[in-house]
């Protein structure tokens, strides 16, 4: 790659590597697991620069890389390889002391819906992103990305209805 462009890729990296880690975290919860998305976007991104640096919605793309990363992710065989015992629950500095808990119980509730239906809400709710971008991203019809929303929706209600924190809300 020339210097030029190699150039324009660390900036552009630099710049993007916030939003796409806060995405990737978002979608899988994990800050490791997250770095690993971006990277594995990041370096597909790299092997293609010079043909796409200049794409019109390059911002768009390199979302759509990660999202598809993470719904793939399972596909994979070495996913199923657990190395580790799972890490504590770390609360992290940049959420609110007062919603701690809903964040975790609603993390552990998005975590049990299927993936594609969890990228959808993540997506649409979490990033803003309106129905024909996620279709887009997904490679999907505007209609399923609406049908994936609202049963994602219902079932991640179910499961937070599951937990303690929906009887201390009620109450509240």
């Amino acid at each position: 790659m020339r210097a030029e462009a190699q150039r324009e890729y660390v900036e552009y990296v630099t710049g993007a590597m916030p939003s796409l880690r806060r995405l990737a975290y978002i979608l899988c919860g994990d800050e490791h697991r997250a770095d690993d998305l971006v990277q594995q976007a990041i370096t597909k991104l790299y092997v293609s620069w010079p043909r796409i640096r200049d794409v019109e919605h390059l911002d768009q793309y390199v979302r759509t890389m990660v999202v598809r990363g993470f719904i793939d992710e399972r596909r994979r065989f070495w996913f199923r390889v657990g190395l580790t015992a799972a890490p504590p629950d770390v609360v992290r500095a940049e959420e609110p002391a007062g919603g701690v808990e809903e964040a975790i119980v609603v993390r552990a509730a998005l975590a049990k819906v299927p993936r594609r239906q969890q990228a959808v809400l993540v997506l649409r709710f979490l990033c803003d992103l309106p129905v024909d971008e996620v279709a887009t991203m997904l490679d999907c019809s505007p209609g399923t990305v609406k049908s994936q929303t609202a049963r994602g929706l219902a079932t991640l209600r179910r499961h937070i209805e599951q937990t303690d924190l929906a009887g201390t809300r009620k109450g509240r």
